[in-house]
């Protein structure tokens, strides 16, 4: 004990020389001084902003903050300015909730440029983005993972690298869905189909693990075959481009002339269809005639006759042409008529033709006289 004193003494000593040769006082008699006080005085300062400066915090508005009292979960902060209890007692971890994070697979950009375009490192990342597809072809796929953070306690307790996590399922997912698929359907027709399988099964592993990601989409960049086999590729495209234009030409071809042939034949078929009516009806019309006139002659047969007689040589008479009416006794014309009609017709300047007899008006038709016996009846 003794010599314990006698050290802090001599210790005491030598720091009262340096200060001037005052001493302050102590123990064992030393005089004491006003250091002490002021390093008092200056370290409950320091404590004093310390604790201060840590009793409140500030969250961003894409942000949340999960605190943490002794190392345990207290809760979750939204934005804004909020207090804790100072001396690390209470920490806070920020986590950018709102913000759509991404990561990038066979590319990585660097910074946007002036314009809002962005520049891309001019790194290959063939681990990445070369994989094989379902018929052995080698496809060089670059895609992009958007997400957000949904819930920043699992994403901060639930896994220990959640975003780790995240690319290596993305790139296994991708490469088996790739593998699913022929070559050309992956570089031509089938992008957007693997872009929303790959966010789907992804997605679903999110929630298997519960690690608070939210997967929002998944989108291909360039998917193109590699840099050796590049210029086959754009013969074999141009080929099936080729094709495909011929095959729409041929159904632009079809398409004019199907509907054409339709309305020919539907044409026609109207066409038979209404001509088939009109002779039903026809038909139709002249059985209910005749059966008329059948019922009209059972009632007078006579005068039916003579009426159907009449209506038969008006019907035919106007077909016939020149009708010549040769009383009893005279001699026919017919050498006469034959002379004429050998003889060319001519027009003279009169309007008459030349050869031509002025024919006679034929003397009206005598009246037939009826038999005895029809007058009787």
């Amino acid at each position: 004990m003794g010599q314990a004193k006698d050290v802090i003494e001599e210790l005491l000593a030598r720091r009262g020389k340096s200060g001037g040769g005052r001493r302050p006082p102590g123990f064992g008699g030393v005089p004491g001084g006003g250091g002490g006080r002021s390093l008092a005085i200056a370290a409950a300062a320091a404590i004093a902003v310390w604790g201060v400066l840590s009793s409140f915090y500030t969250v961003q508005p894409e942000e949340q903050a999960v605190v943490k009292r002794f190392g345990r979960v207290y809760g979750v902060a939204d934005p804004g300015l909020h207090f804790k209890l100072p001396f690390g007692i209470d920490t806070v971890q920020h986590v950018a909730t709102q913000r759509v994070l991404k990561q990038e697979f066979g590319f990585r950009s660097e910074d946007v440029i002036e314009g809002g375009r962005t520049r891309f490192a001019g790194a290959e990342f063939p681990d990445e983005s070369l994989m094989l597809s379902g018929d052995l072809n080698i496809i060089d796929v670059e895609w992009v993972v958007q997400y957000r953070i949904a819930d920043p306690i699992k994403f901060l307790y639930s896994m220990r690298e959640p975003t780790r996590t995240l690319r290596d399922l993305s790139e296994s997912v991708m490469r088996r869905v790739v593998g699913n698929r022929i070559g050309a359907e992956v570089l031509t027709t089938a992008r957007v189909d693997i872009a929303a399988t790959v966010r789907d099964e992804v997605q679903e592993a999110m929630d298997t693990y519960d690690n608070g990601i939210q997967i929002i989409t998944v989108e291909l960049q360039d998917v193109v075959p590699p840099a050796r086999v590049q210029p086959a590729f754009n013969e074999v495209n141009e080929a099936r481009q080729e094709r495909e234009r011929m095959i729409n030409e041929a159904m632009r071809q079809a398409n004019e002339a199907i509907p054409r042939a339709q309305g020919t034949a539907n044409r026609v078929i109207a066409e038979a269809e209404g001509y088939a009516i009109e002779r039903v009806n026809r038909a139709l019309g002249e059985t209910a005639r005749f059966s008329a006139v059948l019922a009209e002659y059972r009632n007078v047969p006579e005068v039916t006759r003579s009426r159907l007689y009449l209506e038969t040589l008006n019907q035919a008479l106007p077909n016939i042409g020149t009708v010549l009416v040769v009383q009893e006794g005279q001699v026919p014309p017919l050498p006469l008529l034959n002379l004429r009609d050998a003889q060319p017709q001519t027009t003279r300047p009169g309007g008459a033709q030349a050869g031509a007899q002025p024919q006679q008006p034929p003397p009206p038709p005598q009246p037939q006289r009826e038999p005895s016996s029809a007058r009787s009846r």
